[in-house]
């Protein structure tokens, strides 16, 4: 008699967040997500996402979500490249714990402020982090658990009581959706750069460079195309005939060749019909 071979399960990503707010449609730098859990922390999985997230040694991020601090990120070829990683904890525990990174040009404010009125770097970069966020996401920082009213709450997130800590986060990972229009109008999530090119059948490298960079790739006669807006990437892959009508588009009317795929997105109904659905279940 055979045995039959179960299929090994496939592992579970850690559940990191449960409660999640965005604005990522706000102005860089303030276009953030707000990434939020009430039950306890899971110390070794928080450190393995956010390390892999952020390039940042296990071993540093265990220890920053740990005791607090910041992480300047290193030079490469003796330049700056990246700004810096932070984790605050309150002493009092009365705060939940946040984390969040500063690019270049928050780095550098931060770094002139804290030499100019001697204050440490870590207290510096949340001045500067929490400036720049947006008002209504500053004055929902002010409240106690961002001022969320817990009877609208599910039981089982409201049952873990008060806010344990918040990840302002910007990055594209296995633990943060994001959203893909494919041809026929279906809104399909991807979880990381390796579930984003296995969807579209790219190699890594090119879902990275596409993700993070901005542009089109032919994908079997079909264009996966990828706009960088307010800092985050909003991607739609378009049918054969549809990259056709934008060539010729482009081609006629002397239009870059995004403005014309953005022009025959929008007037495909079938297209549409996603975003619309999403809108309309957004509604109040």
């Amino acid at each position: 008699m055979f045995k039959i071979k179960k299929k090994a399960a496939k592992s579970k990503f850690p559940v990191l967040y449960n409660i999640v707010e965005d604005y990522s449609e706000f102005d860089a730098p303030g276009n953030v997500t707000v990434c939020a859990m009430t039950l306890q922390e899971d110390l070794s999985a928080h450190a393995k996402v956010l390390s892999e997230s952020y390039e940042v040694p296990l071993e540093t991020m265990a220890k920053l979500l740990a005791e607090g601090g910041v992480y300047v990120y290193p030079q490469v070829g003796g330049i700056l490249t990246r700004g810096l990683f932070a984790c605050r904890i309150d002493p009092t525990g009365e705060a939940p714990k946040q984390t969040w990174t500063l690019d270049l040009m928050q780095f550098a404010e931060a770094e002139q402020l804290a030499h100019a009125r001697s204050i440490p770097l870590g207290e510096v970069a949340a001045m500067v982090l929490h400036r720049t966020l947006p008002e209504e996401l500053q004055a929902k920082l002010d409240e106690k658990n961002l001022g969320i009213d817990y009877r609208t709450l599910d039981r089982a997130v409201a049952k873990g009581g008060d806010i344990k800590y918040i990840d302002f986060r910007k990055d594209w990972s296995p633990h943060f959706k994001r959203l893909c229009i494919m041809p026929d109008g279906r809104l399909v999530e991807t979880g990381g750069l390796e579930e984003f090119a296995q969807l579209h059948g790219i190699t890594s490298a090119q879902a990275k460079t596409l993700v993070e960079q901005g542009g089109m790739l032919e994908v079997n006669g079909e264009i996966l195309a990828c706009q960088i807006v307010n800092g985050q990437p909003a991607v739609a892959r378009f049918s054969a005939k549809n990259s056709m009508k934008a060539k010729e588009l482009a081609a006629t009317r002397g239009l870059r060749m995004m403005d014309a795929l953005s022009e025959v997105g929008y007037n495909d109904s079938l297209m549409m019909r996603g975003l619309t659905r999403k809108e309309l279940g957004a509604r109040p």
